[in-house]
């Protein structure tokens, strides 16, 4: 597992060669095994692939060409509309896209009250460490993935086309690489780790 976490990569180019269903399934068990608070498992995972990608994209554009219009979520994150489209075509070249759901969470446009917010972030924790196992899961397997949050720029189209209940997190490109970029950098461990005795 050291080594997978080492050698895992953001993948953004993809080959043309399909992931066995035994595979993916493999994947999405190891983010079901992870830690969750208070043993919720509040995750969901829906696997798009074929036809379905292609309707899921044409949504994903529709929202991003109402937020260059009318922002309605992102309003101050235009900047980062070229980079949402860019996300658009890695994710037609990967096989399979995975969103992940928090099953049991609310709305982003809802308001909480502060125990409501405290079980969101509980939630999306575990549903991180989800994502992660994930990850790694695949990485071990040779296959290339990368966690994408650009779905925000379409939040309210995917979730009409998803039509899941629970709130929308995050989605994941799976695929075999056709790139395998070098390490990016990381911050030094003694600017991150604070050491209390």
């Amino acid at each position: 597992m050291i080594s997978a976490i080492y050698d895992r990569r953001s993948i953004r180019k993809f080959i043309d060669k399909p992931i066995s269903e035994k595979d993916m399934t493999d994947i999405i068990q190891s983010g079901i095994k992870a830690p969750s608070s208070k043993n919720r498992q509040p995750w969901k995972f829906i696997v798009i692939q074929g036809n379905a990608k292609e309707e899921m994209l044409k949504n994903f554009r529709q929202g991003i060409e109402r937020e260059e219009s009318v922002s309605t979520l992102l309003s101050q994150s235009k900047q980062h509309i070229a980079a949402a489209k860019h996300t658009i075509d890695i994710m037609a070249e990967a096989p399979v896209i995975v969103f992940v759901v928090n099953s049991l969470g609310k709305s982003i446009m809802e308001k909480l009250s502060t125990e409501e917010r405290v079980y969101e972030i509980c939630n999306i924790q575990s549903i991180s460490a989800a994502i992660q196992n994930m990850l790694l899961a695949a990485t071990e397997k040779g296959i290339g993935s990368l966690w994408i949050c650009d779905i925000y720029f379409a939040y309210s189209e995917l979730c009409k086309w998803l039509d899941s209940d629970g709130q929308l997190i995050a989605a994941i490109a799976f695929g075999y690489p056709n790139e395998f970029p070098k390490e990016r950098p990381r911050k030094n461990i003694d600017d991150v780790v604070e050491w209390r005795n």
